[in-house]
């Protein structure tokens, strides 16, 4: 499981070039990609996020248990171990965003853009806790608090 961060020498000019723009900012990281930092197949425009070790990379309880339920509904693109990825995400760096009551009576606010209830609860958990959320869905980006990195 890659769940570390990159070394900038192995980084693209043009990716080590925007590293400075994206420091020092705290990241909730979809799940998607952090499925996809787990096996080692980020989209390239998302590595520098991941790369800048300046950054704060959150991961939202959400994003475990919408795991447990995909993996459990047989979905290909969900079959990494819960437990094994949780832990890694933690052994690397990453804190844990648990969903709080607040974060869910935000959810009620939110234009309806997007149904996904995982990412409904991500983006609130983003506004409320002032953190940017990372994520690859093209309706997600719609959200004022979401940086938008393609697949």
């Amino acid at each position: 499981m890659i769940l570390t961060r990159w070394d900038k020498p192995e980084l693209s000019k043009h990716l080590r070039l925007n590293i400075m723009q994206l420091q020092n900012r705290k990241l909730l990281i979809d799940t998607h990609l952090l499925l996809w930092a787990a096996a080692g197949t980020l989209p390239e425009k998302a590595i520098p996020y991941f790369a800048n070790e300046e950054n704060q990379l959150f991961f939202s309880s959400a994003s475990i248990w919408e795991v447990v339920i995909k993996k459990g509904l047989n979905r290909p693109d969900f079959q990494i171990d819960p437990a094994t990825l949780y832990w890694g995400l933690l052994d690397n760096g990453y804190t844990e965003l648990v969903i709080t009551s607040r974060h869910t009576l935000l959810v009620d606010d939110l234009p309806s853009i997007h149904k996904d209830p995982f990412d409904r609860i991500l983006i609130a958990q983003a506004i409320a806790e002032e953190v940017l959320l990372l994520s690859s869905d093209k309706a997600v980006s719609q959200y004022s608090s979401v940086i938008f990195t393609p697949p």
